[in-house]
């Protein structure tokens, strides 16, 4: 099989968060595939279904170290990337790639940000404070009460958390048994805390996403998580605007520095959401 290590959101190597991909399967089963995912231990491991098109995109599955998702992110972007530089015969400036989640366009431009384009957010059950404070060893007064948690997916769920500043935000911990109690009984088993105060004073929002139950204790760049931010944004009006062009900072508490950058708006009720950032070519192998 051969396969590639990228780095996604990232601005230079070894930065943003790791992907690998994997094509010229050969028939590996789902076991196979999650033993894989385990090995390399990325936040997601890729595998492209086939070198060629097929119903108008390309078939992917993706898995995290402990299961598989219907939709991920940066591995979105980061495929798309590689069957556009390594796969496609004829160059295109889209991609779709066919997830279990549906259909999925990413664009490329001249400015070498890849986008992608999500589906409509799904807003989920609302939480307060104090049912999440002991989740993340927080007080309640590290929350931004003007705005709530609330569950949102657009494809994968999250649970998103306005915290009132960047010392709120870096100061999350996740305590692991209180996460699992608690999501025993929620759909979204991820959580975004965020803030309006970042590190780089040339980026709009600070970012840090646990993905724990997952098996990845915290994700330094998540693609995913930031569309479903997005729609929160427009639905609360955190932004107080309706067309959205944003960048947001994530991974920096574990030393991969993320750049996302985020395009939403709300028309008429209608929800446009897309997220995009660099991709860096790392490595190419053969797995034995």
């Amino acid at each position: 099989m051969i396969y590639y290590i990228v780095d996604v959101f990232a601005e230079e190597k070894y930065k943003g968060n790791q992907l690998a991909v994997f094509h010229e399967i050969e028939n590996l089963s789902s076991g196979e595939m999650q033993k894989i995912a385990k090995e390399t231990n990325f936040s997601e491991t890729t595998f492209i279904l086939g070198k060629d098109e097929k119903d108008g995109g390309y078939y992917v599955r993706i898995f995290t170290p402990n299961e598989e998702v219907p939709f991920a992110g940066h591995p979105t972007l980061g495929t798309a990337f590689i069957i556009k530089n390594e796969l496609m015969k004829e160059k295109k400036d889209e991609v779709i790639l066919k997830l279990k989640v549906g259909d999925i366009p990413v664009r490329f431009n001249e400015t070498g940000i890849i986008w992608m384009e999500q589906n409509e957010p799904n807003f989920g059950e609302v939480f307060t404070a104090r049912q999440i404070s002991d989740v993340l060893q927080l007080d309640e007064s590290d929350f931004d009460s003007k705005f709530p948690i609330q569950d949102v997916s657009t494809g994968l769920p999250f649970i998103i958390v306005p915290l009132k500043n960047l010392a709120s935000v870096k100061k999350a911990k996740i305590n692991q048994e209180k996460l699992i109690s608690f999501t025993e009984h929620t759909r979204a088993k991820a959580i975004l805390v965020f803030s309006s105060e970042t590190y780089n004073e040339e980026h709009d929002l600070n970012v840090r996403v646990f993905v724990d139950i997952y098996g990845v204790p915290e994700d330094p760049a998540t693609g995913s998580a930031n569309g479903c931010l997005g729609g929160y944004l427009l639905k609360h009006d955190y932004l107080d605007e309706e067309i959205i062009d944003i960048k947001v900072e994530q991974g920096y508490e574990i030393q991969r520095e993320s750049l996302i950058h985020i395009k939403a708006e709300l028309l008429e009720n209608q929800y446009s959401i897309h997220v995009g950032g660099n991709v860096v070519n790392i490595a190419k192998g053969e797995w034995y």
